[in-house]
Order: C-alpha cells, then structure tokens, then sequence
C-alpha cells in the first residue's frame, strides 16, 4: 500500500470510531434524561445491566425482566415489547415504541431530549 491509501484509510477509521463514541454518548445522555424524567437515577444509564433493570422498571415490567434480555431468541422479543411499554409509559404510541426498539438512537433521543413526560400511574392488571 502506498503511504497516501495508508494515512486516508486510517483516517476514516479514526473518524469512524470518534463518530461512533460521539453516538454512544449521545445516547447514553438520553437514556441518562428518560431515567430522570422518570423519577430513577441517571447513572442509571452507563451501568451495565443495571440499566436494563431500570429499563424494565421505567417501563413498568417487572425488575426481573432484564434476565430475559439475555435469552438469545427470547432477549429479541422481550425488547420490543419492552420498548413498546416504554414509549407507552410516556403517553407516546406503539409505532414510537418500535421505533425505539429498531432505532434507538433517533427515538431515544427524542424521548429523552423531547417534552415527552412520565406517566405515574401504575399499570392496570
């Protein structure tokens, strides 16, 4: 390789990879402000299944659903419908809870930047 290909090849992947940190942090800040909107600590958000527990909970599924998160076939479907639960527990419809099941980085943003507020109200059984 010539060192021009080289230095160009590298560069973008260094651009690649801050682009890629500079997502991950984007989302994290908005997980960080749906877990607050919530009433649950924003740290919450950057601890490793911590914040799919707390996922669950702002979500109003049971704490112990994140296990299942971890079931190869079964962690798929639970995410959806606990994205779905999300999206509901902020008065936002189903096609936003898929949305933020296919594309978290757009819908978590809107969620957690947007004027979305928390619903309080308990689940009815």
């Amino acid at each position: 390789m010539s060192a021009a290909l080289l230095a160009a090849s590298s560069s973008g992947g260094v651009i690649s990879i801050l682009v890629g940190i500079a997502l991950v942090l984007l989302l994290v800040a908005a997980y960080w402000k749906i877990f607050t909107k919530a009433g649950r600590p924003g740290w919450a958000a950057i601890i490793p299944f911590y914040n799919a527990y707390t996922y669950c909970k702002v979500a109003k599924r049971p704490g112990w659903w994140f296990i299942l998160f971890l079931i190869p076939i079964v962690g798929f479907v639970i995410h959806l419908i606990v994205s779905i639960d999300m999206a509901r527990a902020f008065k936002k419809g189903t096609g936003f809870g898929i949305g933020l099941w296919i594309l978290p980085f757009i819908f978590g943003i809107i969620l957690g930047f947007g004027s979305a507020s928390y619903d309080e109200a308990p689940v009815a059984a």
